[in-house]
């Protein structure tokens, strides 16, 4: 299959990462991005400090942790395969395509969650919190989630999508990388039910992902999916995010799964993107942007570009 530039022409004087490289470098990328950050606290004394604040250990990860791992990666495209932003989805109209997929988000979740409260699948533990001892964490948090979703995108759907698309076309690129982004995620939390259907899940939100991406010709959309999604599933209503859970008062209303119903539709302990509604709505996204988005203008052919330049 021929390969397919996916976010910006390939020049000559551009080095393709091979695929299977690709793949243990972004490996490496999240590895020693939170070495480096795990580093910095050491060498600037936060240690404690990270210590005492659950969410202030929590945003560190997010902001300083997933921030290195996003510099790693800007590094390696532009000094060794000697590539600029745009060609990994980094392009044009940055806040509009941000802010129509992070209202995206909110909707895709604000519809699963709602969807399992309808079915009875939770409880209102407590309700939100608008004290300003609150605020600050979750204004913190926010801008966390805000780097943590854009580097996975970064990582998944602007680099390692648009090297494996160049070589093998835009099919295999988006399969690959979903599958892939579904494994981060398969050591969250103790092998069972509800991490397999959790994963399967994610391997879906992948492709959903893939797919925006692929349409809109640029990840700026689909950094603003992934970080409300995850902010507002963990911050806004308390609930689990891939098997992980924040410790703070949510914003909006502390939910908790109830035992009237089966774990596969709230999800068990992987929380909701472990649930059928999740693959229901997903599935469904799948077909909308296939069948309604516009195809953005790229998708350059470039079997025919070779070069000795390659790592």
């Amino acid at each position: 299959m021929a390969g397919r530039e996916l976010f910006a022409p390939r020049r000559a004087h551009h080095r393709r990462t091979w695929t299977i490289v690709g793949i243990v470098l972004l490996a490496g990328f999240l590895v020693g991005g939170f070495v480096l950050a795990s580093a910095l606290a050491g060498f600037f004394g936060w240690d404690a400090l990270l210590a005492d604040y659950s969410w202030g250990y929590m945003a560190y990860q997010l902001l300083v942790g997933f921030g290195v791992v996003s510099l790693i990666c800007f590094l390696w495209v532009m000094i060794f395969e000697r590539r600029g932003l745009g060609a990994i989805g980094l392009n044009g109209n940055l806040f509009g395509r941000f802010l129509r997929g992070y209202l995206v988000g909110l909707v895709f979740l604000a519809a699963v969650v709602g969807i399992i409260a309808y079915m009875g699948g939770y409880e209102v533990e407590a309700s939100g919190s608008l004290a300003l001892s609150a605020l600050i964490p979750i204004g913190v948090m926010l801008a966390g989630f805000v780097v943590q979703g854009s580097t996975e995108e970064i990582l998944f759907r602007g680099w390692l999508m648009s090297l494996i698309s160049s070589r093998h076309g835009a099919f295999w690129a988006i399969l690959i990388t979903s599958v892939l982004f579904g494994l981060l995620h398969g050591s969250n939390i103790p092998p069972g039910q509800a991490l397999y259907l959790g994963v399967a899940n994610i391997v879906l939100v992948g492709l959903f992902l893939g797919i925006y991406a692929l349409k809109e010709g640029s990840i700026w959309g689909v950094c603003g999916f992934h970080a409300s999604w995850n902010w507002l599933l963990g911050v806004g209503f308390g609930l689990e995010v891939s098997g992980g859970h924040i410790v703070e008062q949510p914003l909006i209303v502390d939910l908790a799964s109830t035992s009237d119903v089966p774990w596969w539709i709230t999800g068990g302990p992987f929380g909701p993107e472990a649930s059928v509604v999740t693959a229901a709505v997903f599935a469904t996204g799948c077909v909308i942007v296939l069948l309604f988005g516009r195809a953005a203008n790229f998708g350059v052919e470039t079997a025919q570009v070779t070069t000795r330049d390659e790592v």
